[in-house]
């Protein structure tokens, strides 16, 4: 105990924080259309410790990228957060400024429920204060929110090579010759509409409470 806490204090006189305790370690999981997205996202917010993209909601177990829609995932990114620095209602609201909750087919240029917004909740408290957040984003809007709020099952990572794709040097080849992912991320999160769309539904809302 005592070594602890002069290892804690010898960060504090460093000038660094301490890591989060495990008690104050949370997760909330959310569909929001493309993960590197809402990886890239997510990532930005004070308090969020970690990000992990993957595949949620279906019914196939061990899915890929090649057949998840198939078995009915969703694209979905896992949210490790230190609930003493940031709560669950703020990412609810940083989730909804981020998506077009008002769009059932999809999210931007990617089609199909697969890529359709969706909260996955894990604990009774979170399905109250999710569907507490839905209402307010619909008073906000003025208009029906079509994002569902479900009861978590089984998250499923995705390969390696899509976690922090948006910051990988990775090259990767594309129909303009080879770039890195972040390259490849960039042009198509631009090309895809996604913060043009943004703007439309949320104004000067869009991304509220993401670090620019």
């Amino acid at each position: 105990m005592l070594r602890r806490l002069a290892a804690i204090a010898g960060l504090l006189a460093a000038g660094l924080t301490a890591p989060p305790s495990l008690a104050a370690t949370k997760t909330a999981i959310f569909a929001g259309g493309c993960f590197w997205c809402v990886e890239a996202d997510f990532d930005k917010v004070p308090g969020v410790i970690s990000t992990t993209s993957g595949y949620t909601g279906g019914d196939t177990p061990n899915p890929t990228y090649d057949d998840y829609s198939s078995g009915g995932h969703r694209e979905a990114v896992k949210i490790d957060y230190d609930d003493s620095r940031v709560t669950y209602e703020h990412l609810l609201d940083v989730f909804f400024h981020s998506v077009d909750p008002t769009d059932a087919g999809g999210q931007f240029c990617d089609r199909g429920e697969s890529y359709s917004t969706a909260i996955y909740v894990l604990s009774e408290a979170q399905l109250q204060t999710a569907k507490k957040a839905k209402k307010a984003a619909e008073e906000e809007l003025g208009r029906p929110v079509v994002t569902p709020v479900l009861r978590a099952s089984t998250f499923w990572p995705a390969e390696d090579y899509h976690q922090n794709y948006y910051q990988s040097e990775e090259r990767t080849f594309t129909r303009f010759g080879y770039v890195t992912r972040a390259e490849a991320y960039k042009g198509y999160r631009e090309g895809c509409g996604r913060d043009a769309r943004l703007r439309e539904v949320w104004g000067e809302a869009a991304l509220r409470g993401i670090a620019k």
